[in-house]
């Protein structure tokens, strides 16, 4: 599992490691049931400590893309189709709220930015 740690960035470490694994979750590359590395392992391949992936993989649980078993380990959990929507639907408003500040600092119509939505979303 490919987690790259930026210490560029303002956003906490768990929560790097907690965004990048929703991403691979979110676009298939894992699926449900596999495996997630153990806290342990993962702590020490990105040179981390262990409770900061602890955080990461109780925030993945809480939010319902995995599953820990106790002496089995951790395990993408099945994919709960409202959830998943939920989560695209904060990925896009988080995008389009940067669009609004951009455009209203811009001077940009509010008509002008729908009809960029518009020509963008019907782009095949």
């Amino acid at each position: 599992m490919d987690i790259i740690i930026s210490s560029n960035t303002s956003k906490p470490i768990y929560e790097q490691i907690t965004s990048q694994i929703k991403a691979m979750i979110m676009n298939g590359d894992l699926q449900t049931g596999d495996p997630i590395p153990s806290m342990r392992s993962l702590a020490k391949s990105i040179h981390v400590s262990v409770i900061t992936v602890q955080k990461a993989y109780e925030d993945l649980q809480r939010d319902g893309f995995i599953e820990t078993t106790v002496g089995r380990g951790s395990f993408v959990a099945a994919k709960n189709r409202d959830f998943m929507q939920e989560e695209l639907q904060k990925k896009v408003e988080e995008h389009l709220n940067l669009a609004v500040e951009t455009a209203r600092t811009g001077g940009i119509k509010l008509e002008k930015m729908i009809e960029l939505l518009t020509i963008f979303y019907t782009e095949e």
